[in-house]
């Protein structure tokens, strides 16, 4: 019988992918506990419809995203930590401290997407990733000032 999964099982199938499975298992667990649903002509046409709206709904989501890539990669976060002596800094500029200087700039970005490769604990420039999208990854200058 021809299922399409709704649901992630392990072993047997992703949420989306359409595939030949024994009758009994279809009816009497995929089906029955909402993993699957049978593939006949109708669920098989939503099911495109579907996926085409999810795609066109992502595709949008990846143009907003590259939009606010081209905004976020024109701007510098500046920040003036206190420095001992020949300028040595004390301590490291978090992703705590990123993100607060981007929600103070108007950018929403969870602490989760900032990836700071290497820890900043010198003055200069630096630069760090925000993903945005699996796809769209933002680099960002970081200019790190000694009062």
């Amino acid at each position: 019988m021809k299922v399409i999964f709704v649901k992630d099982v392990k072993g047997q199938g992703k949420k989306n992918e359409v595939k030949e499975v024994k009758d009994g298992y279809a009816m009497n667990f995929l089906i029955k506990n909402g993993y699957a649903i049978a593939a006949n002509p109708s669920n098989l046409k939503n099911f495109e419809k579907q996926r085409q709206t999810e795609q066109l709904e992502e595709s949008l989501l990846i143009k907003d995203m590259e939009s606010l890539k081209q905004k976020l990669e024109k701007e510098t976060l500046q920040f003036v930590v206190k420095t001992g002596g020949q300028d040595k800094m004390f301590g490291t500029i978090s992703v705590k401290q990123v993100r607060e200087e981007l929600n103070r700039l108007g950018y929403a970005i969870d602490k989760t997407k900032i990836k700071v490769n290497v820890p900043i604990t010198t003055l200069g420039f630096h630069n760090i990733q925000i993903e945005l999208h699996k796809e769209v990854i933002a680099t960002v200058k970081v200019q790190v000032q000694g009062k």
